[in-house]
């Protein structure tokens, strides 16, 4: 089995993407979605695992009615490292064996309010989303492709991992801690056979605002963003799985990510204070008010 799985891979000219036996969290809508669809177009078998298993098998079907490719529908929620554990074993079983890549993607939004007026109870669910979403993905999938000495991890993080934008703390954070983990994991797993890519896209045309937990004057603003700048989700998806097979750590899919990659890392301190100035200067948000029509599920970013 892992004979042919190495012999396809150095066919396709190295690309890991190519036919890989993969595992998608969040894969029942936004940028999860997008990576099934381009895995399956790229002769690959997908295990589609979401929070709302319709959405998980909507896109199975999509993927089976646009490219006549296998996929499966899992419930999983990955905060709760027993459903992490689950999805593994289920994997193991449809595809024979540990699959070649693992796209943790699931995610939730967060923001407009200041730290102080947050509160635990947001800061417990998004972090247990976001970033405990992608621990479990991490120490459960890490170990068994590190045995099969082939394979990838793709982990979905975001500009605001390094960008700090004041009113975003819990979401800062939690990307912030994915993209520290992939960076480990890329240092351990160095020389395995297994690569590790962290995605830090900025603005993506998702489901992330509607399903999350964002203030309204801050939905409003993002919405705006997503229509003028935001990229699509299949761009993305597409962008992130090339340089994952170019063995590439970071993926900045947009020249705004990657400007304020450059201010933050060489004037730090005068980066710091024009955000600050900023945000004393703009209209500052309700933090009370939660947009209308916001629903606090977990879904795909």
């Amino acid at each position: 089995m892992w004979i042919l799985d190495n012999l396809r891979v150095a066919l396709a000219g190295g690309r890991r993407t190519s036919g890989a036996k993969a595992v998608v969290t969040g894969a029942g809508s936004g940028i999860g979605r997008a990576f099934a669809l381009e895995l399956a177009a790229r002769g690959g078998e997908v295990l589609c695992a979401d929070i709302d298993k319709d959405r998980a098998d909507e896109t199975v079907r999509l993927i089976r009615r646009i490219h006549g490719a296998t996929a499966y529908a899992f419930f999983c929620d990955v905060s709760r490292r027993e459903d992490v554990e689950s999805l593994a074993l289920h994997a193991e079983l449809i595809f024979g064996g540990p699959p070649t890549l693992v796209i943790n993607n699931a995610g939730v939004g967060i923001g407009g309010k200041p730290v102080g007026d947050i509160g635990f109870d947001d800061w417990q669910w998004a972090l247990g989303i976001n970033l405990w979403g992608v621990v479990h993905g991490c120490e459960v999938f890490a170990p068994l492709l590190r045995a099969a000495g082939r394979g990838g991890i793709v982990n979905v993080a975001s500009a605001a991992g390094f960008a700090a934008a004041p009113g975003m703390a819990v979401y800062n954070v939690s990307k912030a801690g994915v993209m520290s983990l992939s960076e480990t994991l890329s240092a351990e797993l160095s020389g395995s056979g297994v690569a590790v890519t962290v995605l830090c896209p900025t603005f993506v045309q998702t489901n992330v605002v509607a399903d999350g937990r964002i203030t309204a004057g801050s939905t409003r603003l993002a919405d705006t963003l997503m229509r003028l700048t935001g990229f699509s989700s299949d761009r993305v998806a597409a962008t992130t799985l090339d340089a994952h097979d170019a063995g590439r750590l970071y993926v900045l899919p947009q020249l705004d990510a990657q400007v304020v990659w450059h201010l933050k890392r060489h004037f730090p301190a005068l980066y710091t204070h024009a955000l600050g100035v900023l945000n004393r200067v703009l209209p500052q948000d309700d933090s009370a008010a939660v947009a209308p029509g916001a629903r606090i599920e977990k879904t795909g970013v």
